[in-house]
């Protein structure tokens, strides 16, 4: 998920060798749209069944979405541009995260829990459809910086999936709201520290872009 990685920017100037690469281009738009879609399916999914572990990884599709389209779009800019896009991101990150807090501090107020089915089935949906995209990306692994992370926050992604079936076992086995919140609540924590982190990246980038190439060592 995206939170649960760090999206990395190559230095040079015209972007990364996956620039030269129409397939690897094609992938990430491919990515881009499931995520697209998925971020749809689970927030009305989240709502129906009153899941806030599936309203925050309805978020991190999103997120997702946004690496994927950042990733397309910063390819062959200037590492001033990336930093401010990562900056967008960042924030968006963070933001996302408090949503998730004041939803899981709300469904602990109302102590209701959720519908376990739909939390589940939809869970094994995303499941599948996170590991098609990283079987497509499963090539790219060992590329540059870029490549690697985006492949890594696929198959993190599927880990998070896997968490949010787990949530629905516990929600089912106990009739209890509390596992579904838990696991919310680390996603939402996840969000908040990666967009921070994202956010610091990009603020020590556009630094170091600003200082005369004759001052930096």
């Amino acid at each position: 998920m995206s939170a649960h990685c760090h999206h990395h920017h190559d230095s040079h100037p015209h972007g990364s060798p996956a620039s030269a690469d129409p397939r690897y281009r094609r992938i990430l738009w491919v990515a881009l749209m499931v995520n697209a879609a998925m971020f749809a399916v689970e927030v009305g999914a989240g709502v129906q069944s009153g899941s806030a572990s599936l309203l925050a990884d309805a978020i991190d599709f999103l997120g997702d979405a946004a690496n994927y389209a950042l990733s397309l779009w910063v390819l062959t800019m200037a590492l001033t541009w990336r930093a401010r896009a990562a900056l967008v991101k960042g924030a968006s990150m963070v933001a996302f995260g408090v949503f998730v807090v004041g939803r899981v501090a709300w469904g602990a107020w109302q102590g209701t829990a959720p519908e376990p089915v739909t939390m589940g089935t939809i869970g094994l949906l995303a499941l599948a459809a996170n590991l098609g995209v990283a079987v497509l990306l499963y090539t790219y692994r060992d590329g540059d910086a870029n490549m690697r992370s985006v492949w890594l926050c696929t198959r993190n992604d599927a880990l998070g999936n896997v968490a949010v079936m787990g949530a629905a076992l516990g929600v089912f086995g106990t009739g209890s709201a509390w596992p579904d919140l838990a696991v919310a609540a680390i996603m939402a924590w996840l969000a908040i520290a990666g967009g921070t982190s994202v956010i610091r990246q990009a603020r020590q980038e556009l630094a170091s872009d600003t200082i005369p190439a004759a001052h930096r060592h």
